[in-house]
């Protein structure tokens, strides 16, 4: 059954709001790609993109220019559409150096990030619910325009698995080292899984939450959401899907394909470094580009993998990663918050 989008609220639209509704709801029926709604602050502009989303019944990004607004926006959609998905994505890092290199000391910076485990849940929960529902409302910051793991490999990974049927047990637990699950016997996290006899607990990026999956031989007996600490269970499913871990995931064959293109263009740039007399450099460069390719080999994943997004991904020199974006219907909407603060951010980022 079609989920639809149902504004919840005992408010209703006041002053120059239903003209203003009315108006952008019909601009858009009509074929409009670009409409502007002037208020003051506290003049209803959530209040108004909320209708219009009950209007139209599509998909909604809402872009805010920092994490501030955009939690507040977040906070306030969710209360409006309690029973639809309401997400939020923003950077999810606490602290960032990038990668640098200073001439004059011959130093070269590895890059440092500390990830929030929280705002990581809720950026695999924005995907996962763009890639299986209709009724999203994603409220983002300028993170939204930024690379992302390609949709179809990420939904390709997924796993879908019904009570009662049968799987091969052994391939279902390396299945979950495609998706970047870890094997962990004592640790239990996020992104990780466990082995208890005849069951695997799998605890999965995107919920606070984990499933416990019950086999008896090859066969599926039971499926339980669990509490991961208390091992308490909350609901018994008939079928449930696990998403990758990471979003950045690659099948075999696109990796298989991938790493001899990248080793061919390594052998030309180390010829253009040698020939320059850049020795070290060039060094440097097949260094650390083999070490990432082994572990491409072993793991299907490396820290910093976004740099070979273009050979995974079979893309042109110079075109666009994919980003939050490629994860939308066809048929969605955008609304920019503050428009005269984060357009400007927007095309910062497109003009260097």
């Amino acid at each position: 059954m079609k989920s639809s989008f149902k504004l919840t609220t005992k408010l209703k639209p006041a002053g120059d709001q239903p003209r203003a509704i009315d108006l952008l709801t019909k601009g858009l029926e009509s074929g409009l790609k670009h409409q502007t709604l002037l208020g003051v602050t506290g003049s209803g502009k959530t209040f108004s993109m909320a209708n219009i989303i009950q209007n139209t019944q599509r998909p909604a990004l809402v872009l805010a220019h920092n994490k501030t607004l955009a939690a507040q926006l977040f906070s306030e959609f969710k209360s409006l559409f309690p029973k639809n998905s309401v997400e939020y994505f923003v950077s999810y890092y606490d602290y960032y150096q990038p990668e640098a290199y200073v001439p004059k000391r011959d130093l070269y910076i590895e890059k440092e990030a500390d990830i929030n485990e929280d705002i990581e849940r809720y950026r695999s929960s924005a995907t996962q619910s763009l890639l299986s529902k209709k009724d999203v409302i994603i409220v983002a910051s300028v993170s939204c325009i930024y690379g992302l793991g390609n949709p179809d490999d990420y939904l390709s990974l997924s796993r879908k698995i019904n009570v009662g049927e049968e799987y091969n047990r052994e391939k279902f637990l390396r299945h979950l080292g495609d998706m970047q699950y870890e094997r962990s016997e004592y640790e239990f996290h996020h992104g990780m899984f466990r082995v208890r006899g005849d069951s695997i607990d799998v605890y999965t990026a995107s919920e606070e939450t984990a499933v416990r999956i019950d086999f008896f031989g090859n066969k599926l007996e039971k499926i339980k959401v669990i509490n991961p600490i208390s091992g308490e269970v909350l609901d018994s499913p008939k079928t449930y899907t696990i998403f990758p871990a990471k979003q950045y995931v690659t099948p075999y064959d696109a990796l298989k394909t991938a790493i001899p293109i990248i080793r061919k263009d390594l052998e030309t740039e180390l010829k253009v470094f040698k020939d320059g007399g850049k020795v070290l450099e060039a060094q440097r460069l097949q260094q650390r580009t083999n070490y990432d390719l082994e572990m491409l080999e072993e793991t299907g994943y490396v820290s910093g993998i976004e740099n070979y997004s273009r050979y995974i991904e079979n893309r042109k020199a110079g075109t666009p990663p994919s980003t939050l974006l490629d994860y939308f219907p066809e048929d969605w909407l955008l609304f920019v918050d503050e428009s005269h603060i984060s357009l400007p951010q927007v095309r910062g980022m497109y003009n260097g």
